[in-house]
């Protein structure tokens, strides 16, 4: 009998993935609950956060799948919290497709970590660029005043970029990945 697989391994192994993504639907909801900058003046208003940090630090060091759901959840449920309830749905697709992308290519792409990190990072970027502007579009049936909201997504993931960055190779040594 293969000692590798056993029932014990199995659910010790999906206790430890449900606990991981909670943890960081947590901190990825903290981060962009309280430690944020709201913008009355770009586009719609909105935000600048850091929950973007423990997304990415999600998706580089546990994977894709724990990326796109920290994004997903975290921040969608921030919009249902906060009162930003019809941006939820939105939300959870874009932040959650950014998580996955972020971690798939720093899974696959080769390379030297930093570069395929930040080649992760910048598509990210684009993801939330090209959602945020087509669900304002929506939202607000407008095709121009999106472009305002531009700015403050562009600073929101490169200031994230800039935190994990340093960070990323460390916390994957500390986690044994």
């Amino acid at each position: 009998m293969d000692s590798t697989f056993s029932p014990a391994r199995t659910t010790k192994t999906k206790t430890k993935t449900i606990v991981i993504n909670a943890l960081f639907i947590t901190l990825t909801l903290v981060a962009t609950m309280f430690i944020n900058i709201r913008l009355p003046i770009m586009g719609n208003g909105g935000l600048i956060h850091l929950g973007n940090v423990p997304l990415f630090i999600a998706a580089f060091v546990f994977g894709k799948r724990t990326g796109a759901i920290a994004g997903a959840f975290g921040m969608g449920l921030f919009d249902l919290l906060s009162g930003w309830t019809v941006w939820a749905p939105f939300t959870f697709v874009i932040v959650g497709t950014m998580g996955f992308a972020a971690g798939l290519i720093a899974e696959k792409a080769p390379g030297k970590r930093a570069v395929v990190y930040t080649l992760a990072i910048v598509a990210a970027l684009i993801i939330k660029i090209v959602g945020y502007y087509f669900t304002e579009v929506i939202l607000y049936s407008n095709w121009i005043q999106p472009f305002g909201s531009i700015p403050g997504n562009v600073m929101q993931v490169v200031l994230a970029g800039i935190i994990v960055l340093p960070l990323v190779g460390r916390l994957k040594k500390i986690s044994g990945k």
